[in-house]
């Protein structure tokens, strides 16, 4: 290296440590979320340029002459040999889900310091690595799952609990993510309608590419015209009653229809739908998110979150727990993410065409999905404190306002009222889960670069678009990935069963794990006290001990590798995360506050319902205790299935 360029890494270090000294050192000034940004992209580089290079030339060491399981299991179907590019595409848009949009805007309740630093740091030295080193493994075992290579390499006991462990969370993890897309598309008919022409955009994609008459390159030109005129023609809706009748549906028929979508993208070839529209989503995703970090240069709005707040010690308004470990676990895609590794053993290593492209896919995209994470931080940031809590507090209008304001962070019903008007919305009162308040945090800075009066709605309903579309690539891939683990279980039942070249075994394997996550889809969507709603609570808790399985993976390869010197890669990620779930996931269960413990919360429901006269109510209430209880349950199975891995992979170590 020149010493020009030694010169210009080390002022790129110092620069991105002096803006976390910036952040870090905010004594009640005001910042300016530019400093977010620039300490984002100093990370971004000095982590790729450096430490993904060591990992793939020193510990891992890539070899482009091995062939790909792409090239030798090639099937047409699944094993296809795909464009570095469009993988990308297809692995940044699967693993980008709600994760890094929503999670970052709930842990800004504990101010925007402690998720920041959780982001850069998680994403850089545990996400990374994490993604990474399981996506080799999965290339170098003929692109198996997860559950199948903990099988092989860590004994078949701890791969048959983590098969059931891994399927059991996948079905969670879909149905939350269906029963987002619902309620975001429920009320959208732009959304369904740009979503919906995703569908045969990328089906002429996929087929264009695969006839050999159009290169990668006009491909990608025709996918983004007319992803453009998709994104821009929904707003003309409106104009068109009888036409926008044809997108304006309820939320059962939507959840058919993400079934019915789930499906199709499980059972046809790769080529043809999923990753020519997960590659098609991702030049929305990462293209909104460029505009959204042009904005904040132009404008350099300010933090208006202090550092930290005094819910750092788990009295919070959003959600009851204390900064550590809920930090770490309410922000789990944009820093470390157990379900990346289904992506990252699942669809992603039977597409790559050489071994290099591990690095930029798999270290890659991970410390792309961080500045998604860190935009979506300062979307959480910049909107008055007042408005973000009363936005995502529970509560007549009355009372969160004297909830809000007797915080410290001062609100009115008015200042609200005029927020929902300027949105085009009817109230912006319990609207909580993240999702409405990321969509207000960036329309604010797009309505600054804009003069038009009725930009602010405008934004904001795009925004509740993208967020719908962020998901939905996630359920595809998603279901994809789960079928390839159904069928690893199934398999051991009735061998052809397990055979992914059949037709019949990917179809039966498809139907049986759409149903399974669908059933908790429909029933979060008809009744508002049960169903996925039961397993909200669990799905952050339920994504990290994922990555403890896979974490426990990546120690053993490097031990069988000869590499126990780099054992640290691994080991550090791993205990962190292992200290990270198994207290957070005790507090849960056994905490005696009962807006945090399940338990203490089941009892504290079932005393206050049956001091209630209106006997609606507390048939209610008695529901929603039922409901703790069995979250209870499923996080004590959950956690006593990953302890049994981890003790399982502790013995093979030794």
């Amino acid at each position: 290296m020149s010493l020009w360029k030694k010169l210009l890494w080390i002022a790129v270090t110092l620069l991105g440590l002096g803006s976390i000294a910036i952040l870090s050192m905010s004594r009640g000034e005001q910042i300016n979320a530019l400093w977010i940004i620039v300490a984002g992209l100093c990370a971004f580089a000095i982590s790729y340029r450096f430490y993904s290079k060591w990992l793939a030339s020193k510990v891992l060491l890539l070899n482009d002459e091995r062939a790909t399981p792409a090239f030798v299991q090639n099937d047409g179907k699944d094993f296809v040999p795909t464009n570095r590019w469009m993988v990308f595409g297809h692995h940044f848009a699967a693993i980008a889900g709600p994760g890094p949009l929503v999670g970052p805007v709930l842990a800004a309740q504990f101010g925007f310091l402690p998720g920041t630093l959780w982001i850069l740091i998680g994403a850089t030295l545990g996400g990374g690595v994490h993604d990474m080193i399981v996506l080799f493994a999965s290339v170098r075992r003929r692109g198996k799952t997860l559950g199948q290579m903990v099988k092989e390499e860590i004994g078949r006991g701890v791969g048959a609990l983590a098969l059931i462990s891994v399927l059991a969370i996948m079905i969670i993890l879909l149905a939350v993510l269906g029963l987002v897309v619902v309620q975001a598309l429920a009320k959208s008919p732009w959304g369904v309608f740009t979503i919906a022409m995703t569908i045969p955009i990328a089906l002429l994609m996929g087929a264009g590419l695969r006839s050999g008459l159009f290169n990668v390159s006009w491909i990608t030109a025709f996918g983004i015209v007319g992803l453009f005129f998709a994104v821009w023609g929904g707003q003309f809706l409106g104009n068109f009653p009888a036409f926008e009748a044809w997108f304006r549906h309820s939320d059962r028929w939507l959840a058919w229809a993400i079934m019915a979508y789930g499906l199709a993208a499980s059972i046809l070839p790769v080529w043809m739908l999923l990753t020519p529209r997960d590659y098609l989503s991702t030049f929305l995703k990462i293209g909104t998110v460029a505009a959204l970090a042009v904005a904040v240069a132009l404008i350099h709005p300010v933090l208006q979150m202090p550092a930290l707040t005094k819910f750092i010690d788990g009295t919070g308004l959003v959600f009851a727990g204390p900064g550590f470990p809920f930090v770490c676990i309410t922000i789990a895609c944009g820093a470390v993410s157990g379900f990346h590794s289904l992506i990252a053993s699942g669809t992603t290593p039977k597409m790559l065409e050489r071994e290099s492209r591990i690095r930029d896919i798999g270290y890659g995209a991970m410390i792309t999905e961080m500045m998604v994470a860190l935009m979506a931080m300062i979307a959480a940031c910049v909107i008055q404190p007042g408005e973000y809590f009363a936005i995502n507090t529970k509560g007549t209008p009355t009372e969160v306002v004297a909830k809000v304001s007797a915080a410290g962070f001062p609100v009115t019903e008015p200042q609200m009222a005029d927020l929902a008007r300027n949105l085009g919305e009817q109230t912006m009162f319990n609207r909580a889960g993240g999702a409405p308040t990321f969509a207000v945090g960036m329309a604010h800075m797009f309505a600054r670069v804009s003069a038009s009066p009725t930009a602010l709605a405008l934004w904001y309903h795009f925004a509740i678009m993208f967020e719908a579309l962020f998901i939905l690539t996630t359920i595809d891939a998603g279901t994809r990935v789960g079928r390839f683990l159904l069928q690893d279980l199934l398999g051991n039942l009735w061998r052809p069963l397990g055979n992914t070249r059949s037709w019949l075994a990917n179809s039966f394997a498809s139907m049986l794990l759409v149903a399974a996550w669908g059933w908790f889809l429909y029933q979060g969507v008809i009744d508002p006290l049960g169903g996925i709603n039961t397993l909200w609570p669990l799905f952050g808790l339920a994504n990290q001990l994922l990555s403890v399985i896979a974490l426990c993976l990546g120690t053993t390869l490097l031990i069988k590798m000869g590499k126990t010197r780099y054992l640290f890669i691994t080991i550090v990620p791993l205990l962190f995360m292992a200290v990270v779930t198994f207290s957070a996931g005790y507090m849960k269960i056994f905490s005696a506050d009962p807006k945090i413990g399940f338990l203490s919360g089941t009892r504290s429901l079932l005393e206050t319902g049956s001091g209630i006269a209106n006997a609606s109510r507390g048939a209610d209430l008695v529901r929603q205790a039922n409901v703790w209880r069995f979250d209870a349950f499923v996080a004590a199975t959950f956690l006593l299935l990953v302890l049994l891995i981890l003790i399982g992979s502790a013995a093979e170590w030794y």
